[in-house]
């Protein structure tokens, strides 16, 4: 077996699950194409390349690029965009800065946690409407850096309905679908069923795999629905105009930049970055029970599709078939320094969020926004390279994160145990939403509500000071909050006033305390 068979044979035992695809399209041709398991392990209908999938975000690039072939001037959008905009009390993002992810506004899939959303309960128009509605105030100022943001793309699939005077899916069967062979693909706005009965599973084989339930309704966002052939037909279609400077993909790729000029590493739904040296994009698409990643390396004329209706990482099985087919191997690992001098447990100043930083085997791991992250070590008070960097200099640390246009200061935390008089009720203006402490029989509890219901109480976590984490594990997409910041504040005879929330996606909210 050549090592792209090899690669290709172990998917189904390294992300084990109910079903999977996955593709290697070379030079515009299918290299290898394999499915495995089943769609829908209950009616045992099986995984084929003519199964119908939730591709999940991979929608934004799609958004981008019917919005850069149906319009001359992406701008026309700004004041439909603006108009959805109504309560927000500073200049609005434009339509550009909502395409590469610049646009300052919160998540709205996070910001519907704080108004108290179950889990799983239904999220449609109307709540989608209220809560981007609701919007005041901007995390940061649009075009100076980067935050992902899912309503950015469904305010540009609206205000293209708006603007063409047709619905976003059939202006994506018209421009894309039909002129690109795309044959069954179409907009899978509904996420509760798909047509042909293709399931997506949460769980694992040591707990057992159950269908996920979802109830959101999506557009630009992340509604596209699409076979593995279907996908096969886009990368092809990508290659077929590679030499031409005007082509769909070549403009949806190109480089974007910072309002100042600085390189930014994700525009028009694409992720910009060097995988085994080389330039690439890609994008993954997740939600409960469904896991997608493409990835393109033009230098090769390279491109892998995964496909997985579990919850294994699409992600990685991606790179691994990238890099078989190009028999890239990882360089050896440096000898890390005998110590480091950047761990400990961090409150970021700008955004308020929590740090924490540890050493393991691989290297320095940084807990920040939604998972970890492992930093190369290159002394006792450095880590990371072109990425993330965290630098210790005259007793301070600063995480520098380029892919995001900042710099920022990290306050460490005291290890002594947190004060646990914070109980009461806390009022965001903004949101009119509460967060909710108690305490009960000795353990901690925080929850909010809000006009979307009353979300479910959840064990508190101390950090250090007054500092404590609220775990947000299951959302409504599949990369949830994860875990909420709460950052309490006192006034100067030591009582709690309020505190400070936020999470990788949502940050900086104000509640103050009402009782």
């Amino acid at each position: 077996m050549t090592a792209l068979d090899a690669a290709l044979a172990s998917l189904p035992e390294r992300y084990p699950g109910p079903g999977g695809a996955a593709a290697v399209i070379h030079e515009g041709h299918v290299i290898e194409a394999r499915c495995w398991g089943y769609a829908n392990a209950e009616t045992r209908r099986p995984f084929t390349r003519g199964t119908l999938f939730r591709m999940c975000s991979i929608t934004k690039q799609f958004t981008c690029t019917l919005l850069l072939d149906a319009l001359d001037d992406p701008a026309v959008l700004d004041p439909l965009i603006a108009a959805r905009l109504p309560l927000l009390r500073e200049p609005p993002p434009a339509t550009l800065h909502l395409a590469h992810n610049q646009s300052g506004l919160r998540d709205y899939w996070g910001v519907a946690m704080l108004h108290g959303a179950p889990a799983e309960s239904a999220f449609g128009d109307v709540e989608a409407r209220r809560v981007i509605a609701g919007t005041r105030t901007l995390q940061f100022r649009p075009g100076t850096s980067y935050s992902y943001v899912n309503q950015n793309f469904r305010l540009i699939s609206d205000a293209l309905e708006e603007k063409l005077g047709r619905s976003f899916g059939e202006l994506l069967r018209a421009r894309i679908f039909d002129r690109f062979g795309m044959a069954t693909a179409f907009l899978a706005a509904e996420t509760r069923a798909m047509p042909d009965s293709t399931e997506g599973y949460e769980g694992s084989e040591g707990t057992g795999f159950r269908p996920a339930v979802n109830n959101v309704y999506w557009t630009g966002d992340a509604g596209l629905g699409a076979s593995l052939d279907d996908m096969i037909a886009w990368e092809q279609a990508i290659d077929a105009q590679r030499d031409d400077p005007e082509g769909f993909y070549n403009r949806l790729s190109a480089p974007t930049v910072f309002a100042e000029g600085a390189p930014a590493p994700y525009g028009f739904g694409l992720v910009h970055s060097r995988l085994f040296e080389r330039e690439a994009t890609s994008h993954g698409g997740a939600l409960r029970g469904w896991r997608s990643h493409r990835l393109h390396i033009p230098s090769e004329r390279l491109s892998v599709v995964v496909l997985f209706n579990h919850m294994s990482e699409a992600h990685s099985a991606a790179l691994k078939l990238a890099a078989a087919f190009l028999d890239a191997s990882r360089a050896a690992a440096a000898t890390p320094p005998a110590e480091s001098r950047l761990t400990g447990t961090f409150l970021e100043e700008e955004t308020g969020l929590a740090v924490r930083v540890t050493r393991g085997a691989r290297g320095v791991s940084v807990s920040y926004l939604y998972g970890a992250e492992t930093l190369e070590e290159i002394g006792p008070d450095e880590a990371g390279r072109d990425a993330t960097r965290l630098t210790l200099a005259d007793g301070v640390v600063r995480m520098h994160r380029p892919q995001e246009n900042r710099t920022s200061l990290l306050r460490r935390l005291p290890d002594a145990p947190n004060a646990r008089d914070i109980a009461g009720v806390y009022r965001c203006a903004e949101l009119e939403a509460d967060l909710t402490v108690t305490d009960a029989g000795g353990a901690l509890y925080g929850g909010f509500s809000g006009m979307l219901g009353l979300g479910r109480m959840e064990r508190l976590q101390p950090l250090g000071g007054d500092v404590w984490l609220l775990p947000c594990l299951r959302a409504l997409d599949h990369s949830p909050p994860g875990h909420w910041t709460l950052a309490f504040n006192r006034d100067a005879s030591g009582v709690v006033t309020g505190a400070r929330v936020g999470c990788w996606i949502a940050r900086n909210l104000l509640f103050e305390r009402s009782l």
